[in-house]
């Protein structure tokens, strides 16, 4: 067994991200916004700014409170969306029930879309054309570059569906030419897909719904799952158990997190240079 070490692999995107901006001399900037005051969302911003300002990028966080209009926050997207001076612009989820989470998410122009949730560059993506992809999904596909990992022709099962993750991966791993199953909550026998994965993707947030009779002999494990219980953190996969039988997989934390924040960045470097034509 060998680790997917996300943390090593940022690191190392970040500071070759770092020494092409310090190089250019130039300044990508990162809006977010906030609504309400969610604690998780709290630690992940904080995250994002520190990693934003230690690239030499311009943070800007924008807070809004928990009753606020769906009104004041389109008007905020538009405003930032007609402002030169900011690249890429992110609506930290979740945000409260009363306000439309894909109206507010579409608002963003699909060139400033730094989480690749519009409309627009969701149909790209399925369509394999160049766009801004979904942050998560985008780091594990880079995870397993960086790591060796070859896809062409691989089985690769995805547990769970979600937009956030599991959708975006269907289409990053077709358009690599990976052969993709993707398994959810309706699923019969899951074991008997999951067993048979090549590259086997969990991100459904379920504690160690993944053991070791249902993964495949020298696989490789990606483990999206974050369940916090009494303080402490766990994956979807049963890892102390998997481990020995994979041939990779990615630690809770440590593994999938990091590459996250390190594509969000890459992200907003790619609207820099969209945008001013470099």
């Amino acid at each position: 067994m060998t680790l997917l070490d996300g943390i090593k692999v940022k690191k190392e995107l970040l500071n070759e991200l770092k020494n092409k901006i310090d190089t250019k001399n130039i300044k990508p900037s990162l809006a977010v916004i906030q609504i309400g005051n969610d604690s998780a969302s709290n630690i992940y911003i904080k995250n994002k700014e520190k990693t934003a300002i230690n690239l030499g990028c311009k943070f800007e966080h924008i807070k809004f409170k928990e009753d606020c209009t769906e009104k004041e926050i389109l008007d905020k997207i538009d405003e930032l969306n007609n402002n030169n001076d900011v690249d890429g612009i992110l609506v930290q989820m979740p945000i409260p029930k009363h306000l439309n989470e894909k109206t507010i998410q579409n608002r963003i122009i699909s060139t400033k879309d730094v989480d690749g949730l519009t409309d627009i560059n969701v149909g790209k993506l399925i369509n394999n054309k160049k766009c801004l992809v979904s942050c998560t999904p985008q780091g594990i596909i880079k995870l397993l570059e960086e790591s060796g990992v070859s896809i062409p022709g691989k089985n690769v099962v995805i547990v769970g569906r979600s937009k956030l993750v599991g959708k975006p991966l269907i289409s990053l791993f077709l358009n690599n030419d990976a052969t993709v199953t993707v398994c959810h909550s309706k699923t019969n026998n899951l074991k008997e897909f999951t067993k048979n994965a090549d590259i086997l993707v969990v991100a459904v947030g379920k504690k160690h719904l993944i053991t070791e009779d249902m993964v495949k002999k020298d696989s490789v494990v990606i483990d999206v799952g974050i369940n916090r219980i009494d303080g402490k953190l766990y994956g979807d996969v049963d890892y102390e158990n998997v481990k020995n039988k994979v041939s990779l997989i990615t630690p809770v934390p440590g593994g999938v997190g990091p590459m996250t924040v390190a594509m969000l960045l890459c992200n907003v470097n790619t609207v820099y240079k969209n945008l001013n034509n470099k």
